[in-house]
């Protein structure tokens, strides 16, 4: 796997991980509060075996949580981005990262190609137009019910699909990351 490295601008410590080159690119915004490793196997598939190019982005280490607000999150977002030399992108997370991802998209619709949103939180955050959205739940996951996929694909049904981990709880990245990547890969591979 590849290293994660840190991004300082104007002295914020952003963690992420950048790997694979292939034509279709991928950002994904770990949940807060669990290891940086959780999204880890999902992305170094879809970098070694299905050919994308993953940028993988932590939360500011040192920033307690009520202190970096969710349009700060989105901006340190957009500095790894940049700063990695990303154009346009298939953006997503997990958690509350789906929810930065789905606030990014709404600040900067002009940089994604589509949402890739995994255990979708309940949120007031919309879902930013036109552009398709993935979402994948796990049936057993209590800390984002599988009902808030549904909900959330029911305000978009004509451009967004729910798919489900069977079995899985809030951690299926962790505990079905073959499984997940193979969704995330079948559903983006068109792009």
């Amino acid at each position: 796997m590849t290293d994660t490295q840190i991004f300082e601008p104007d002295g914020r410590a952003i963690p992420f991980v950048d790997e694979g080159d292939g034509p279709v690119k991928l950002v994904l915004i770990q949940e807060r509060d669990l290891a940086a490793d959780v999204l880890g196997v999902v992305s170094h598939y879809l970098a070694e075996e299905a050919g994308f190019h993953v940028l993988r982005i932590g939360h500011r280490a040192e920033a307690k949580r009520e202190e970096v607000s969710l349009d700060d999150r989105v901006e340190d977002a957009l500095a790894v981005i940049d700063h990695v030399g990303l154009g346009d992108t298939w953006v997503g997370g997990h958690g509350f990262g789906g929810t930065v991802a789905r606030a990014f998209a709404l600040a900067h619709a002009d940089r994604v190609n589509g949402l890739a949103l995994l255990a979708v939180e309940e949120s007031d955050i919309p879902l930013a137009p036109v552009m398709p959205v993935l979402i994948i739940q796990g049936t057993k996951d209590i800390d984002a019910p599988f009902a808030n996929g549904e909900q959330l694909q029911s305000t978009a049904p004509e451009r967004a699909s729910v798919k489900s981990i069977d079995g899985a709880d809030h951690l299926f990245p962790m505990t079905h990351p073959i499984e997940t990547a193979v969704v995330i890969e079948e559903y983006l591979d068109w792009d």
